[in-house]
C-alpha cells in the first residue's frame, strides 16, 4: 500500500494561474507560469524526499527534555538545515530582510508541502514567520536591524506566548507582569503554557513574543485589557546597539507536554524570571502605547487562525491521498453494476458508493479549502483604500472561518480517511491513525473553535455596521448574476444564490439588537458553519467556471472533468446543508440554556 506524500502542484499552479490570482489582480509580475511551476516542484521534490520520511519518526520519538533543554527528534536538525539551506524557510519573506520577496501565495503553496510532509516540523518554520511578521509591523528600529534578519534567515525562530495556566482565552485573568526599568526595557515574572517551539536545538536563538500586564501609575495591576502589551522577549539576550547575542535571559524550561500528536514539536511550559524583555507596538509618532500593542497581538493572532485552519488542511491532504491509494488497491466485494467488474475475484473497494462519498467528501472541502485560504491570505495582504481595503475587510472577517471550518472538516477528513481503510487505518504503520491525532490540537489552537464562531458574530460580524459581511454576500451575488446564459453552471449560481439570501437572513438575525444575550453563544456556531460551506462554495463556482472554460478547448481533459464532478458534489451534497442550519441557528438559546446546571 502506497503511502507516500505527494505534493499537490498542479492544483496549486491551477489556482495560481487560472483562478486566484486573475481574481486578485495580483502576481508575481516578473515570473511566468512555466516559473512558478517549477519554483513548486522543486519545493514538492524536497519535501516529499527530505522532510516526509521524519513524519513517522517525530511521532515515534518525540522531544526530549533532559538537563533543561530540549532534542528534538532524530533527523530533524538537519532537515531544518537543509530546509534553511534551500531557502524554503524565506520564500514570501521581504527582500529588505533577506528574504526571497515572492507572494504570499507562493508561500503558502510551499507551507502546504511543508506541513503535510512533517507538520511537526514545519510548526517550528511557521511560527517564526508570524512572529518576525508582527515585530517588522510593530518593532523599534533595532529590532528589524537586529533580529528580524535572522528570524527571516532561520537562524533564530519565534514562539507566540500567551496561554497561562489558569488563563487562555481570557486574557483579563493572566498574570504574567512586565515592570518597567529605568532603561526603557520590561522584566518579565510569570509562567506561560502550552508554547508551540518553545525550546528546541535547531536554531541558535529563540525569540518568544510574549503578552504580560503593565502596572498601572500606582504600581497595581489590574485585571482590565487595557493593562495587556506584547514583549520581545529573547532567549539569549540580543544587543540593542551591535546585535550580538549575550547570556541567557532567564526563559526556563519548565517541562514538555506529552500529547496526543504533533509530537516532534516541543510543546512547553516557560517561566519567565525576570527576564528582559522590549515592549512591542508603534504608534505613527513612533511611541509605544497600548492600543499599538494590543494590536500587535491581534495581528499575530489572526495570522496565526489562519495558519492553524491551512495546516489542519494540509494535513487532512496527506490523509486523503492515503485513502484515495488504499481505495484504488483493496480488493474487496463486487462492483454493483456487473458491467464495472473486474475479473478478479473482487473488485477494489472505489468502486463502492459509499466508498465514493467518503472520497468526494474529503477531496471536494480539500480543493475548496485550499482556494479559499489562496484568496483569504491574497485579501488580507492587499493594502490600500477603496475595493482593496473592502477586501481585506472581507478576510479578516473570514479568518476565524477559516481557523474554525478548516480545522473542523479537516479532522473529520481524516477521520474518513480512516474510516474507509477500516482496521487497516487505525493501525499506525498505515499513517492515517497518527494525522487523526496530529490533526484534533488544530480544533484546539488559537482559540477552540467555539471562540472563533463567538468572535465571528460578536466582534467581526457587527463591526462597522455588518459592512465586511454584506461585502461579502455582494462579491458573491456578483460572481453568481456574471454566469453567462448557455453555460452549464446555471444551476449551480443559482443554488448558490439561494443559500446567499438564508445566509444574509441569518446574519441580520444576530444583527437584531432586540436578540437575547445568550443568543449569539447558542447559535454562532452553526453560523460560522454556514459561512464555511457557503464560502467553500463560492469556490466551487469559480474553479468550475475555469474547468469549463478549459474543456471548452480541450474537451479530453481529465483535470477539468474532475473539477467539475467535484463541484457538482458541494452543490448537491453539501451546500443544501445551510438551510437545515439555518432552523438550528433561529432556534436561539432557549433549548440549551433552558436546562439547570445542576441537571447537566
Amino acid at each position: 500500500m502506497a503511502t507516500e506524500y505527494i505534493a499537490p502542484v498542479e492544483e496549486f499552479v491551477f489556482l495560481l494561474d487560472e483562478v486566484i490570482g486573475p481574481e486578485l489582480e495580483q502576481a508575481d509580475s516578473d515570473l511566468s507560469g512555466d516559473d512558478v511551476r517549477q519554483i513548486l516542484d522543486e519545493a514538492a521534490r524536497f519535501f516529499q524526499e527530505v522532510w516526509a520520511p521524519l513524519d513517522t519518526v517525530g511521532d515515534e520519538q518525540g522531544c526530549v527534555f533532559r538537563d533543561g533543554a530540549v532534542t528534538t527528534p532524530a533527523g530533524f536538525r538537519q532537515a531544518y538545515a537543509a530546509f534553511l539551506d534551500a531557502g524554503w524557510n524565506s520564500v514570501a519573506a521581504p527582500a529588505e530582510f533577506g528574504g526571497a520577496g515572492l507572494s504570499e501565495l507562493i508561500g503558502q503553496a510551499v507551507r502546504e508541502f511543508a506541513s503535510s510532509s512533517c507538520n511537526s516540523l514545519g510548526l517550528y518554520s511557521g511560527l517564526t514567520n508570524g512572529a518576525h511578521a508582527t515585530i517588522r509591523r510593530n518593532g523599534a528600529p533595532w529590532m528589524l536591524e537586529h533580529v528580524v534578519p535572522f528570524m527571516v534567515a532561520g537562524k533564530w525562530t519565534g514562539t507566540m506566548c500567551l496561554t497561562e495556566p489558569h488563563c487562555g482565552t481570557d486574557l483579563r485573568l493572566m498574570t504574567t507582569r512586565a515592570r518597567p526599568e529605568e532603561d526603557g526595557t520590561y522584566r518579565l515574572t510569570g509562567t506561560k503554557i502550552f508554547i508551540s517551539g518553545g525550546d528546541h536545538d535547531l536554531a541558535d536563538n529563540i525569540i518568544h513574543l510574549v503578552l504580560a500586564k503593565l502596572p498601572d501609575e500606582n504600581g497595581a495591576y489590574s485585571n482590565d485589557l487595557s493593562s495587556v502589551s506584547l514583549f520581545l522577549v529573547p532567549k539569549f539576550k540580543v544587543d540593542p546597539i551591535s546585535g550580538a547575542l549575550g547570556a541567557a535571559n532567564g526563559v526556563q524550561v519548565g517541562g514538555v507536554e506529552h500529547k496526543m500528536g504533533l509530537k516532534g514539536n516541543a510543546t512547553c511550559t516557560l517561566n519567565f524570571e525576570g527576564s528582559i524583555g522590549y515592549r512591542l507596538g508603534r504608534s505613527d509618532t513612533g511611541t509605544c502605547t497600548s492600543s499599538s500593542g494590543m494590536r500587535g497581538m491581534f495581528e499575530m493572532m489572526n495570522s496565526a487562525r489562519l495558519g492553524t485552519g491551512l495546516q489542519a488542511l494540509a494535513s487532512a491532504q496527506r490523509a486523503y491521498t492515503h485513502a484515495a491509494n488504499y481505495a484504488r488497491e483493496r480488493l474487496a466485494g463486487r462492483a454493483g453494476n456487473p458491467a464495472d467488474r473486474s475479473g478478479a475475484p473482487a473488485d477494489p473497494i472505489i468502486v463502492h458508493p459509499d466508498v465514493r462519498r467518503l472520497l468526494i467528501k474529503q477531496a471536494s472541502f480539500i480543493e475548496a479549502g485550499r482556494a479559499l485560504g489562496l484568496l483569504v491570505r491574497g485579501w488580507l495582504d492587499e493594502a490600500g483604500s477603496g475595493e482593496r481595503a473592502r477586501r481585506g475587510a472581507v478576510g479578516r472577517f473570514l479568518t476565524p472561518v477559516i481557523k474554525a471550518f478548516f480545522s473542523d472538516r479537516a479532522f473529520e477528513s481524516s477521520n474518513d480517511a480512516m474510516q474507509l481503510m477500516g482496521g487497516h487505518g487505525y493501525i499506525r504503520e498505515n499513517g492515517v491513525e497518527q494525522l487523526v491525532r496530529d490533526g484534533r490540537i488544530f480544533q484546539l489552537y488559537e482559540g477552540a473553535n467555539g471562540v472563533q464562531a463567538l468572535d465571528l458574530v460578536l466582534r467581526k460580524l457587527g463591526a462597522d455596521n455588518g459592512v465586511a459581511f454584506f461585502s461579502f454576500l455582494s462579491m458573491v451575488r456578483e460572481a453568481g448574476q456574471n454566469i453567462g446564459p448557455d453555460s452549464s453552471l446555471l444551476p449551480h449560481a443559482d443554488a448558490l444564490m439561494a443559500a446567499l439570501q438564508i445566509l444574509e437572513e441569518c446574519g441580520r438575525w444576530f444583527l437584531d439588537d432586540s436578540r437575547d444575550a445568550y443568543d449569539a453563544g447558542a447559535s454562532s456556531y452553526d453560523f460560522l458553519t454556514m459561512i464555511g460551506i457557503f464560502s467553500c462554495g463560492y469556490m466551487w463556482l469559480l474553479m468550475a467556471l475555469r474547468a469549463e472554460a478549459r474543456l471548452r478547448s480541450s474537451p479530453q481533459d481529465a483535470f477539468s472533468q474532475r473539477k467539475l464532478h467535484l463541484a457538482q458534489y458541494w452543490f448537491d451534497r453539501e451546500l443544501p446543508m445551510i438551510a437545515s442550519l439555518k432552523v438550528r441557528v433561529q432556534t436561539g438559546h432557549a433549548c440549551l440554556m433552558g436546562l439547570p446546571a445542576e441537571l447537566f
